[in-house]
């Protein structure tokens, strides 16, 4: 719990628009990853078998890059801030690593650049979850992260249809020979890496953070945090987590399962089970691979949708009841993907995943931020990203063996990520959703407000 000393004053729905709008930059960088490198790597050679071993340097990355960058951006205070200038950095190098992913000749060369793709995008995305965070009263929480969730589904709309797009509005061929990326998925790259770098920029002009001494107004003048010792005591903060961040990890841990299960083997699943094929330099591979584009625009977009009415229902009932439902919604969806034979109804099963990702991306989020020390926002935030990663690491260790008992059948491993969000829901039960509102004075939030207005102003 933090020990604040005023609360921190109410943003216009504005100011929440501003400093959200990088997300939507930061997933068109992640909805093509995810949406395109198991396709990329079949393309350049790779096995089935062996496409849950070339992600996981991504969420390797992730595991060590985002408790460092929280940490690291507690500390920092300069003419951007304490955020922003992560966010930069990441955009600039995620950017040209998109630029340069389309253009791989050989599988190993693509692997490495996933590698530094995913530590780009981390180095922007932890941050943002952190200001949100620092910025917001507890009241606004909700509303802040499902503004963001709002982003990230629309940023992934566009992002993940952009193959699609590119062929069927624009012409531009989804298939080229043996070992070659199609152009449609190159153009997308490059969209990519613009609309990456441009919204993160946007974020940095528009939102301004609390200075040190509005900062030290909600927190006092931090100078039980002012000894740094590192990794040592990024160590300390995981073995003090919160008693509500171990509960969530649980839920996350199984929800984070399901998604990597499901980003590493739609493509194949769908191809193979619903269109008949494998070949990968085949017209009708490369249209079901746009399809699986197509359908992860759509439960991104639906997710886009409901941000808005996620925080409107958990007032009425509670953050996690509302974060069960969409689970169940979510592994639903999965499942269904087996009894599925015509592509056009993939699309009903992406409404629930798109149900589940709308909170998955909100809800850990709100609940747990009420829980944790206001001064290791950044580190905890980080600390968190521990039960998104190693899920990941879980499924590209285990997935590869799971499809060798099936045969090679992508479709069975979309059952399992199925089975697994059922049991994120049933843990949700558990989880104490703990806030932490400071009472203030009519006169000092209206005196607040008013220097934030100032100093946010353009």
């Amino acid at each position: 719990m933090s020990n604040a000393l005023i609360s921190k004053p109410r943003l216009s729905f504005w100011q929440i628009w501003n400093m959200s709008f990088g997300f939507l930059g930061i997933q068109f960088g992640f909805a093509l990853q995810n949406a395109n490198m198991s396709r990329i790597f079949q393309t350049l050679g790779a096995n089935i078998d062996d496409i849950p071993i070339l992600w996981i340097a991504a969420p390797t990355t992730g595991l060590l890059i985002q408790p460092i960058i929280g940490y690291m951006s507690d500390r920092t205070w300069n003419r951007l801030g304490r955020r922003r200038p992560y966010f930069l950095v990441g955009a600039v190098l995620a950017s040209l690593a998109l630029i340069v992913m389309p253009n791989s000749s050989v599988l190993w060369v693509a692997a490495g650049l996933l590698w530094i793709l995913d530590a780009s995008i981390n180095v922007s995305m932890e941050p943002f979850r952190a200001l949100v965070a620092d910025m917001l009263p507890s009241q606004q929480r909700t509303v802040g992260f499902a503004l963001q969730s709002f982003f990230i589904g629309t940023g992934a709309v566009v992002a993940s249809a952009l193959p699609y797009i590119m062929t069927n509005w624009f012409n531009i061929s989804n298939t080229a020979g043996p070992g070659e990326i199609p152009p449609s998925v190159e153009f997308s790259f490059y969209i990519g890496a613009a609309a990456f770098i441009l919204a993160v920029v946007w974020t940095v002009v528009k939102t301004k953070e609390y200075p040190p001494e509005q900062f030290n107004a909600f927190y006092g003048d931090g100078t039980e945090h002012q000894d740094s010792e590192g990794i040592k005591e990024i160590f300390t903060d995981f073995m003090k987590m919160p008693k509500t961040m171990i509960q969530l990890a649980l839920v996350q841990y199984f929800s984070w399962f399901a998604l990597f299960a499901m980003w590493l083997y739609t493509t194949a699943a769908v191809t193979a089970h619903i269109y008949g094929t494998s070949d990968t330099s085949s017209k009708l591979y490369n249209e079901g691979a746009d399809w699986v584009g197509v359908c992860f625009a759509a439960y991104n977009g639906f997710a886009a949708i409901m941000s808005f009415l996620l925080p409107v229902l958990a007032r009425k009932t509670s953050r996690k009841t509302v974060h069960m439902i969409c689970l169940v919604a979510g592994g639903l969806g999965l499942a269904s993907i087996y009894v599925i034979q015509n592509p056009t109804l993939l699309l009903v099963s992406m409404l629930g995943v798109g149900l589940a990702w709308a909170s998955i991306l909100s809800m850990p989020y709100a609940i747990l931020a009420g829980s944790l020390p206001a001064r290791k926002m950044g580190t905890y935030m980080g600390i968190f990203n521990f039960f998104i990663v190693i899920p990941q690491i879980t499924a590209a260790a285990i997935l590869g063996f799971f499809t060798q008992l099936f045969n090679g059948e992508a479709v069975y491993v979309l059952l399992l990520g199925g089975g697994s969000m059922f049991l994120a829901a049933v843990l949700t039960l558990v989880v104490k959703d703990v806030d932490d509102v400071a009472e203030v004075s009519e006169t000092e939030r209206l005196t607040i407000s008013k220097d934030l207005e100032i100093h946010n102003r353009p």
